[in-house]
């Protein structure tokens, strides 16, 4: 599915603007396009500082997140590379720190894709971005990269540094285009990430840990699975909510430790970790005006399950869904209409989804056309058993994209 991108910078959105023309407007997996863009750049990802590689299917962003606050807690600095942005393409890359202003990234953006249009390499946005942040990151001094696998692992544009470390979270069945039918496939995909003689630490994925294990020592690496060869430490208190934030954290937690970070800044960086769009309740702000509303990526099951469970002590609630084309509808629904007041679906704006209006009729649920309507005081009318549930509190998910739009309205940009 083509992935995009706007500005109000208009240096930055010249460039932006030329995705289009030079991408192949999809994401096609390989290592060949990339080695060469990134050869006609000098070869950036060999001057990186050390990395930290991070996949999986859900859990991977978030476990970025702890990693960086960690190390940031330890008074280090961090480069971090992830995806997709919510809000900003500034979002991806975070130099020594602090995001990447516009001033510098029109012209990093632009030396990519001159380098791409001279050799005719015809990048992926993912690739071109993928070069931008290697090339953004080799000229600033830090003590670490955060690096965050965009989709898969063994062919992912990634997929080219040399990790100090590597990380794998929770799998389950997504990008099935791209990555094989079957968990196991996914998996050994996934794995892909490993190097010789490279520590990866991976959660317990019960179905396919052995898939993984194999799949990591075929490439020279050192899996290490959680229940085998190391445990939860159930005394972390990560800042991120949700109960399954707690194994994300176990996760950094392990790839810190390798890294040399001490206990105490590891504790107080979990603990003070943020991560925008992942069960983040919106400020009081334009959208909101009051309202109690929740946000949430939640683009497959699995992730919809988990976001179920955090919040089940608030149900019922208002369910607001938007679904990208390329997702399973039908398995985000049925994760979270169990505690919902109401289900409304709706657009997410610049992607193709699923149609609102088919998804509300086989749901009995509603559609409208954008966020604001879907969050009106008027959708919360419905009753239950008596109940006046116009107070209940709303949860917008189904795509990380739709959680972008929900911070736009609400005035929440990423910092």
């Amino acid at each position: 599915m083509p992935d995009h991108a706007r500005s109000d910078d208009a240096a930055v959105q010249a460039q932006l603007d030329r995705f289009a023309q030079l991408s192949p407007g999809r994401d096609i997996l390989g290592l060949e396009r990339i080695t060469a863009l990134l050869a006609a750049l000098g070869d950036p990802q060999l001057r990186l500082p050390p990395v930290l590689h991070v996949a999986g299917t859900n859990g991977k962003g978030s476990t970025c997140a702890f990693l960086r606050s960690g190390l940031e807690a330890a008074g280090q600095t961090a480069h971090v590379f992830t995806s997709p942005h919510l809000v900003r393409f500034n979002e991806r890359l975070r130099v020594a720190g602090r995001l990447i202003e516009d001033a510098n990234l029109a012209p990093l953006l632009a030396e990519v894709l001159d380098a791409a249009e001279a050799q005719d390499i015809g990048p992926s946005f993912f690739e071109a971005t993928t070069a931008a942040a290697f090339l953004a990151f080799s000229g600033t001094p830090a003590d670490a990269c955060v690096i965050e696998v965009g989709l898969g692992g063994r062919l992912d544009a990634t997929n080219v540094v040399t990790p100090a470390v590597c990380g794998i979270a929770s799998i389950g069945i997504d990008h099935q285009s791209f990555l094989g039918n079957t968990i196991a496939e996914i998996a050994a995909e996934k794995a892909g990430i490993a190097k010789p003689g490279v520590d990866v630490f991976c959660l317990d994925n019960a179905a396919v840990n052995a898939v993984i294990d194999d799949a990591i020592r075929a490439r020279g690496g050192v899996p290490l699975i959680e229940g085998r060869d190391w445990q939860i430490d159930a005394t972390l208190t990560p800042g991120l909510v949700g109960p399954h934030q707690l194994r994300n954290a176990n996760l950094a937690a392990q790839i810190l430790r390798e890294f040399g970070i001490e206990d105490g800044a590891i504790r107080r960086g979990i603990a003070s970790a943020r991560w925008p769009g992942r069960l983040q309740r919106l400020a009081d702000g334009p959208l909101t005006q009051g309202r109690t509303i929740w946000i949430d990526g939640a683009h497959n099951d699995d992730a919809a399950r988990a976001v179920a469970q955090a919040l089940a002590g608030m149900t019922p609630m208002h369910v607001v869904l938007g679904v990208l084309a390329n997702k399973d509808a039908a398995g985000i629904v049925e994760a979270l209409r169990g505690g919902a007041a109401s289900l409304t679906f709706v657009p997410v704006p610049g992607h193709n989804h699923h149609d609102p209006q088919a998804l509300a009729q086989r749901y009995s649920g509603r559609a409208v056309a954008d966020l604001t309507a879907a969050v009106a005081p008027a959708q919360a009318g419905a009753a239950e058993g008596g109940r006046n549930l116009s107070q209940a509190p709303t949860l917008i998910a189904g795509s990380l994209y739709l959680c972008g739009e929900a911070l736009r309205l609400n005035e929440e940009i990423p910092k």
